[in-house]
């Protein structure tokens, strides 16, 4: 029977390497520590001196200001903490979905590169060439322009069948009047959703044993789809809508998207859409082409092999660097100030106006910005680790 080697005995003297790096580890930590008292400190004093007020106390006084647009409900009377939110809300929106559609569009980009149609190849050149070069502080100028001027005006808006039109006023479309049905189809979704993500999980171990081709898209969508329905049919299948329609000074009804919010949205999406399409062309030119001539001798199309063999690979070398183009767009958002879209730099910019909190908001912007880019950073990393190819 082996026997456990007796535990090693520390040495604590200065000739342990061990010792002398703890050493200098806790002496790093004090300068650091004595460096950030002596900077806060010696603000206060200087805003002290200078009759600066400061503290947070300000978050609880009534703002005082109306903001464009917010995704709960708002009244100038409300809190500065409230237009905080508001403001952070508006920066996850068009963050969340402008890494949505960059995704899609720089995926579709990245995967036109490889085209044997020699006009896709080059028009998908053409656009990554085009949009990564110009800055994107001009892109959403461009945008906000075009939508405010070269838009007609509300009382004669582009239309599609009158349900759905785009003016100065933005782009306005009908929405579902919210009700049981609509609640239940939601569910019925959301209690689909472990199930599609089952069988996407089990169509692709199958692949992997048999080479058995199965749907991991479409039959997992027609899953969640079939829960949606199944829901909206026991709510009562309400069928009622809301219409948008052009009034006086602004769409009534329906719901809409501002000018501002388009042409954010718009301009963050084209520019990182670009980068974004350069890393997924390396990824798959990081593919040995034997995997190609595999694939083809197992019998696989060219798109199957694109979505079954070549993306699967190509991911471990895409995720990192698509990690930092999502944190680009997270932080461009605060360019948004510049064509009045209310994100949280821009109300925060107000609230600075108004109260003279000056670190106080920067330091509410900077904590914004640094809890979501850890947030998505971390959200990627845990993603490229399940994607890492596993060693057998």
């Amino acid at each position: 029977m082996a026997t456990r080697p007796p535990p090693r005995r520390r040495d604590w003297s200065w000739r342990s390497q061990a010792f002398r790096g703890l050493v200098y580890q806790v002496l790093a930590a004090a300068v650091i520590g004595v460096a950030l008292w002596f900077l806060a400190s010696n603000t206060v004093d200087n805003m002290r001196a200078r009759g600066i007020q400061s503290g947070f106390g300000f978050l609880v006084q009534p703002a005082g200001f109306d903001i464009g647009e917010s995704l709960i409900p708002y009244d100038a009377l409300d809190q500065n903490w409230k237009a905080f939110l508001v403001g952070v809300l508006n920066t996850l929106r068009v963050a969340f979905v402008g890494i949505v559609l960059a995704t899609g569009l720089g995926t579709l980009l990245g995967i036109g590169r490889f085209s044997r149609n020699a006009i896709v190849r080059g028009l998908c050149y053409g656009y990554v060439e085009l949009f990564r070069n110009i800055p994107v502080l001009l892109q959403l100028l461009v945008w906000y322009l075009f939508f405010t001027d070269i838009l007609p005006p509300i009382s004669e808006p582009f239309t599609l069948g009158g349900m759905i039109y785009l003016s100065k006023a933005g782009f306005s479309f009908p929405v579902p009047v919210w009700g049981l049905g609509q609640a239940l189809a939601a569910a019925g979704a959301a209690v689909c959703l472990p199930i599609a993500w089952y069988y996407r999980r089990w169509a692709i171990r199958q692949f992997e044993l048999t080479a058995r081709v199965r749907s991991v898209f479409l039959v997992p969508v027609a899953i969640v789809f079939a829960g949606s329905i199944l829901g909206w049919i026991a709510g009562g299948a309400p069928t009622a809508w809301n219409y948008p329609a052009p009034g006086a000074f602004s769409m009534e009804g329906g719901a809409s998207a501002t000018p501002e919010f388009l042409g954010v949205l718009l301009g963050l999406v084209l520019y990182t859409s670009a980068f974004i399409a350069e890393v997924v062309r390396a990824g798959i030119a990081s593919v040995a082409h034997g995997q190609v001539e595999a694939a083809g001798s197992l019998g696989l199309a060219r798109g199957q092999t694109m979505r079954l063999v070549i993306l699967p690979q190509a991911l471990r070398v895409i995720i990192p660097p698509i990690t930092s183009q999502y944190l680009n767009l997270t932080k461009n958002s605060s360019l948004a100030v510049a064509i009045g879209y209310p994100d949280v730099v821009s109300i925060a910019t107000t609230a600075l106006n108004n109260t003279g909190r000056a670190v106080e908001c920067i330091t509410i912007i900077m904590l914004v910005y640094l809890t979501t880019s850890l947030s998505t950073a971390g959200f990627m990393n845990w993603y490229n680790n399940r994607s890492a190819i596993k060693e057998r």
